[in-house]
């Protein structure tokens, strides 16, 4: 017998029934702007040359400095373009955020966005803990998140899209609505938990995310963005047959240097002159939005 997770069936989205989103629009693109912080000579983090991952000792300064400068310069150049786009934001941030880069969190606190939360740091995975570690995880992040925000957070994505094999039904008893961690569909789709439980898992690209393209396959950041607008002009077309999620995943201390972030720019431009076609939302907002309309 072929093993199977045994969270959802098989379904193909040409045969499902599902509801328009508001206003009748039929692409719902957001984007998820990953917030992270990383222990400095220890744990796990993204590399722009060759470092700890390849037995170099820690502390490993080039790409521990490289990262940091994600939030120290690139996010808010970032924050620069989403202020002048008018596109709303899902920030997914790391609970030690708040203490090891203050202001952040504040800035797009002022805008409203959407707080997601994804772990405590970058440096450790969650989906290699026993389950009460893994339960303490998400209980200290979800504190922090709620104590700071003034409201807890509904959705989750795990450090490094790490998971075990009880983290939906962990999501679920925490008061989780909605996970980004599975990238199997364009719509999002119900997963059952222990207990009768559900949680919804919202589409989360790993295509059009700047790790998975510029760290681990070496494009650039024009052909990352050439990538984000030929995703959105054929999401925008498939969504004439049913309607779609488009997520697009980003790391200021990837795309916010300044030679991705030109070409970057330039794709969230061409996003923004289609606002009147698509619905530019939260992740939080699609989950909300399909909770309501697709039972």
């Amino acid at each position: 017998m072929l093993a199977d997770h045994g969270r959802y069936a098989y379904s193909s989205i040409e045969t499902r029934d599902a509801p328009d989103w508001p206003g009748g629009k039929r692409l719902a693109v957001y984007i998820a702007l990953n917030v992270e912080v990383f222990g400095f000579g220890e744990g796990l983090g993204a590399e722009l040359a060759p470092g700890a991952s390849v037995g170099i000792p820690q502390p490993d300064v080039l790409n521990y400095a490289w990262r940091d400068y994600g939030n120290r310069v690139g996010v808010w150049r970032l924050l620069d373009e989403f202020y002048r786009l008018e596109l709303p934001v899902s920030v997914l941030a790391n609970s030690e955020t708040y203490t090891a880069a203050p202001g952040i969190m504040e800035a797009f606190r002022k805008r409203g966005d959407e707080v997601v939360a994804h772990g405590r740091t970058n440096s450790e995975r969650q989906g290699v803990l026993d389950e009460d570690g893994e339960r303490a995880l998400i209980a200290e992040t979800t504190e922090v998140i709620a104590r700071e925000e003034g409201r807890r957070p509904r959705g989750w994505l795990g450090p490094w899209i790490s998971q075990s094999r009880t983290t939906p039904d962990l999501l679920a008893e925490a008061g989780y609505e909605y996970l980004l961690d599975w990238c199997h569909d364009d719509q999002p789709v119900w997963m059952a938990t222990r207990d009768g439980g559900r949680i919804l898992s919202v589409p989360y690209p790993q295509e059009l995310n700047d790790i998975p393209a510029v760290v681990a396959r070496k494009v650039e950041g024009r052909a990352f963005a050439e990538m984000i607008i030929d995703g959105f002009d054929e999401q925008l077309e498939q969504s004439g047959k049913q309607p779609l999620v488009l997520g697009i995943a980003l790391h200021p201390y990837i795309v916010g240097q300044p030679h991705r972030l030109r070409p970057l720019r330039a794709a969230l431009e061409h996003i923004a002159r289609h606002r009147d076609e698509v619905w530019l939302c939260e992740a939080g907002e699609i989950a909300a939005h399909w909770r309501e309309h697709a039972g």
